[in-house]
This record gives C-alpha cells, structure tokens and sequence, in this order.
C-alpha cells in the first residue's frame, strides 16, 4: 500500500476484524435484519429492502477477509454477492410471517462519493436509484413479491450462485459465526 494509492483499494479492516466493504455491505444490514426480526414479526406486514449491486461474485468461504490477493473490486463484488444470497434465504425464512424480503441494485453509477472516488463518470442520478429503492420500501412491488432480486425497478436475476441453496447454508453458517459477538445464541440457532 503506496503513498497515493486511493482509499477504495486499499484492504482495511473494521474494529472488529472483518474486511471493511464485508462489514459495510453485508454484515451492517445482516445485523439489524437480524436483531429486528422478533419486532417485524410483531408489527407484519412489514419489508425488508437490501440494496446490492449488479457487481456480485462468489464469498470465497476459506479466505471471507480477502487475506491473500485482495483486490478492492473483488470484495466488493463479494459483498454484494452475500447480500443477495443472504436476502433469498431470508425470504424464505420469513415466508410465513408477512414480511417481504428483497433486493436491488438501485442504479448504474450514481453520482455518489463511491464513483466519483473510483473516478467513473455518473451514469445515473442518486434521485433514480431512490426511487427504485421506494418502489421496494414503499411501493406495490415490495409488498407483492419476496426473495427477489430487481435491477432498478425491474425484477432481474442476481448471481446464479445467490440461488444456491448449498451455497446460502454455507453463508448462513459463516455470518451466524461473524455476527455471534453481536447477536449471541441467537446467531447460533439461525434466529428463527
């Protein structure tokens, strides 16, 4: 890591030791899905909105803080990759309880600090990627399906491995150890 090198790739990682763009993009919204499940069970209907990406690639599950061959655009792809996987299996978790579980990627390169510090040129406004996220949190289509995946305000297809049932286990495994400092037994017993 040079002098110059931009933040964005640079390997950091939180407090807790979990490389930062996990902890951001997928283990912040794991948690409060978490721990806020009993009160949405309590006050159903309710929806839970992840907002992923259209960038997604596998978890690699011996390596989940990218200590060998970090790269920046791989973990986040990563991220983004658990957080749809996790909203699937979620979603089947809460079938039954009126809660609806979704996620989106919101738009292409919004103008926010992310791209402007990845110096892409914006290709959406954040306005765009609002109203998609609305459409979910909000909106008909958030209370009429659960366990999807939409681009925008289209329901598209995330990662084919995002479906994969073995795959989601795996995950489900490796955030209920990540997240047990946080959650205690109720990490462990899955929070059903």
């Amino acid at each position: 890591m040079g002098a110059g090198r931009p933040p964005y790739r640079r390997r950091r990682l939180s407090a807790d030791g979990h490389e930062l763009r996990l902890a951001v993009n997928y283990l912040a919204p794991a948690l409060p899905a978490r721990r806020l499940t009993p009160a949405l069970r309590d006050g159903a209907p309710a929806r839970i909105v992840n907002v992923g990406s259209v960038g997604q690639a596998p978890v690699d599950f011996a390596d989940p803080r990218m200590d060998a061959g970090y790269s920046g655009a791989q973990a986040y792809y990563r991220s983004k990759f658990a957080l749809a996987a996790f909203t699937f299996d979620l979603a089947g978790e809460l079938a039954s309880d009126g809660i609806t579980v979704n996620c989106l990627h919101p738009a292409t390169f919004m103008n926010t600090h992310m791209a402007r510090e990845a110096m892409m040129p914006p290709m959406s406004t954040v306005g765009t990627g609002a109203k998609a996220v609305l459409n979910l949190a909000a909106g008909p289509a958030g209370g009429a399906v659960t366990g999807r995946y939409f681009d925008g305000e289209s329901e598209a297809r995330a990662h084919e491995g995002t479906y994969d049932p073995a795959i989601r286990a795996r995950l489900r495994t490796l955030t209920a150890e990540l997240l047990a400092p946080f959650l205690g037994d109720d990490a462990r017993s899955g929070v059903r």
